[in-house]
C-alpha cells in the first residue's frame, strides 16, 4: 500500500510516498531555515505563508516520483501537534487532494510520525519497544505497545530539550538553528567544567524539566558578565549538553528497568545530537540494551515518517472526513505520567 503524506507542522514543507510503512518511494522537503535565520527562530505567520507557496510544488513532485496519482492508495497528513497556522495549510491541502483524487484521508499525530521514522531506518524493528521523542517542542517517553498503540509514561513539564538547547545557544551568541551550532561549539569544551542542576532528583516519576537548567545557565552567564569572571563559552555549552544528555538517558533507562524491555528507540530532531547519542549508547552498552536511532534525514520533520505512521493508522481503521481540523495541542495515545 502506497501512502502519500503531507507534513507542515512547523517550518518544513514536506511530501513523501512510502510503501507498506517501510519503503520510501519519494521524499521531498523544503526547509525554511534560511527564511527564519534573520529572525533567530521560526515566525509562525511566515512559516504558514511559505507552506502555501511550496505545497503545490513538493506534493506533485513526490507523487510523480512514486508513479503518479494511480499509484497512490491513501493521503495522510499531520493534523497535530504543531503551529496551528502551519498545520492548517497541510490539512487543507491534503483534504482537497484526497477529495479530488477520491482517496482515503488518514490523520496522523506528528509524534507518532517521529516514532515511525525508526521503521524506515530499521525495517526489522517491531513493537513492543520504548521510544524517547526529543525535539524542539516535545520531550517524552512512549511505550510503543503496537503499531498504532501508544502510552506516554513521561514527558516534560515545561521546556522541551530542544527548546532549552535553542535558548542556551542564543544566549551564547550562536546563530540559528541553535542545536547543530551548539553541538559543534560544545565539542571544543570541557563537559565537566560546570556542575549544573538536574530536576526531580530523588522523585519516582519519569517526567522531565529543562526550564530550571536553562535558567541556571543564563544566570551563570549573567553573573560572569557582571563580575568579569573569565569563562569559555565552549565549556558552558559542553557542561549544559552533558547535563541534558545524562538526564535523558537516566529517565529512559529507568523506564526500561521498570518495564523489563531491552529495546529503546530515539526519535525527533534532537536525536541527531552527538552528545545525546553518545550518552545513550554508552549506557545501552553497559546494560545490554538494543538502541535504534533514525537516519539523519529522518530525525528532523519530514513526510516519510508521516506516511509510515499513516500506513499503520490506516491499518487500524483510522480515516477522517472533510471536517478534519488542525489540533495544535494533541496527546499521543494514553497518558500515564
Amino acid at each position: 500500500m502506497n501512502i502519500l503524506a503531507v507534513e507542515t507542522s512547523c517550518d518544513e514543507t514536506a511530501a513523501a510516498v512510502v510503501q507498506d510503512g517501510r519503503l520510501v518511494l519519494s521524499d521531498e522537503v523544503f526547509s525554511q531555515i534560511d527564511i527564519h535565520r534573520e529572525y533567530g527562530g521560526v515566525v509562525p505567520e511566515i512559516a504558514s505563508r511559505s507552506h502555501i507557496e511550496k505545497l503545490p510544488l513538493v506534493v506533485p513532485a513526490a507523487a510523480e516520483a512514486a508513479g503518479g496519482r494511480d499509484n497512490i492508495d491513501a493521503v495522510a497528513v499531520t493534523y497535530g501537534p504543531g503551529l496551528v497556522g502551519a498545520l492548517l495549510t497541510g490539512v487543507s491541502y491534503a483534504k482537497a487532494l484526497a477529495y479530488a483524487w477520491k482517496k482515503p484521508l488518514v490523520p496522523v499525530n506528528h509524534i507518532a510520525g517521529h516514532i515511525c521514522s525508526n521503521y524506515i531506518s530499521h525495517p526489522g524493528l517491531e513493537p513492543p519497544f520504548l521510544c524517547l521523542v526529543i525535539s524542539g517542542g516535545h520531550t517524552q517517553i512512549v511505550q510503543v505497545r503496537g503499531y498504532d498503540d501508544y502510552v506516554t509514561i513521561g514527558q516534560t513539564r515545561d521546556d522541551a530539550a530542544g527548546e532549552a538547547i535553542d535558548k542556551v545557544a542564543r544566549v551564547l551568541g550562536l546563530e540559528y538553528p541553535g542545536g547543530p551550532n551548539l553541538q559543534k561549539y560544545a565539542m571544543q569544551g570541557d563537559p565537566e567544567k560546570y556542575q549544573l542542576p538536574r530536576a526531580f532528583r530523588g522523585e519516582t516519576h519519569l517526567d522531565f524539566s529543562f526550564s530550571g537548567l536553562k535558567t541556571a545557565v543564563i544566570n551563570m552567564l549573567h553573573r560572569f558578565g557582571q563580575t568579569g569572571e573569565p569563562y569559555k563559552g565552549e565549556d558552558v555549552a559542553a557542561s549544559f549538553l552533558k547535563t541534558v544528555a545524562d538526564t535523558l538517558a537516566a529517565n529512559c533507562f529507568e523506564a526500561l528497568g521498570c518495564s523489563g524491555g531491552r529495546k529503546l528507540a530515539v526519535a525527533g530532531g534532537v536525536s541527531a545530537n552527538a552528545q545525546i547519542r553518545a550518552a545513550i549508547l554508552d549506557r545501552a552498552e553497559r546494560e545490554d540494551v538494543q538502541v535504534y536511532f533514525p537516519k539523519s534525514e529522518y530525525c528532523t520533520d519530514n513526510a516519510a515518517m508521516i506516511a509510515s505512521a499513516g500506513f499503520y493508522a490506516h491499518q487500524a481503521g483510522k480515516t477522517a472526513g472533510m471536517d478534519l481540523n488542525a489540533r495544535p495541542v494533541e496527546e499521543l495515545g494514553e497518558v500515564r505520567c
